[in-house]
């Protein structure tokens, strides 16, 4: 099984490390062409406008929007803002989920934190119930989930960071900056 991850821009290079160590195979993908022959991708964190206007540029927003209709993909982080249907400001969105974000809701680079979630979802491929310790850096908010998309996980206070609908994934945080892989092993399990 081939797993792909946007590499126009971001910390992409981290997602296909931990893919390559839980034993799958992984791509870069800068070119519509090369979504043919994924099982899913992953979009990662880095800037969402700077990651939307190269999509743009590269021809790649339809394409990652009919694939994402059949495909399962994971945005983190800026990936979950270009995955979403709403965000505050204008910019290119692939618009597949149901989710209202807000960039950079939890302050700037200086502001960023490291938080202990559950997240009772990942019990599917570890049975052993323990927190995901999860980084935020210059984190999105998702505000809020309708129609079909579900909340995965909140902060102590009540604010989500992570969301599922059907085989899309959105995380706030960066799981690849971990050791912890569960959230890879959950999004290959969405896959199978």
């Amino acid at each position: 099984m081939k797993i792909g991850v946007l590499a126009l821009q971001g910390d992409f290079i981290e997602h296909i490390k931990i893919l390559r160590e839980i034993g799958e195979e992984a791509m870069e993908i800068r070119l519509p062409a090369q979504l043919d022959d994924l099982a899913g991708l992953i979009i990662p964190g880095g800037e969402s406008t700077t990651i939307g206007k190269l999509a743009v540029a590269y021809n790649l927003i339809e394409p990652l929007k009919k694939f994402g209709e059949r495909h399962p993909i994971w945005g983190t982080c800026a990936g979950a803002i270009f995955l979403s249907k709403d965000v505050q400001r204008s910019q290119p969105l692939l618009e597949l989920m149901d989710i209202r974000v807000a960039r950079n809701a939890f302050g700037r680079q200086v502001d960023s934190f490291e938080w202990d979630i559950d997240i009772p979802v990942l019990e599917k491929v570890d049975p052993l119930r323990r927190p995901f310790h999860a980084i935020f850096i210059r984190a999105p908010l998702i505000e809020s989930v309708y129609g079909g998309a579900q909340v995965l996980a909140s902060l102590e206070n009540g604010q989500i960071v992570a969301a599922q609908q059907g085989h899309l994934l959105a995380t706030s945080f960066h799981p690849e900056l971990t050791t912890d892989h569960r959230f890879h092993r959950y999004f290959i399990s969405l896959i199978e």
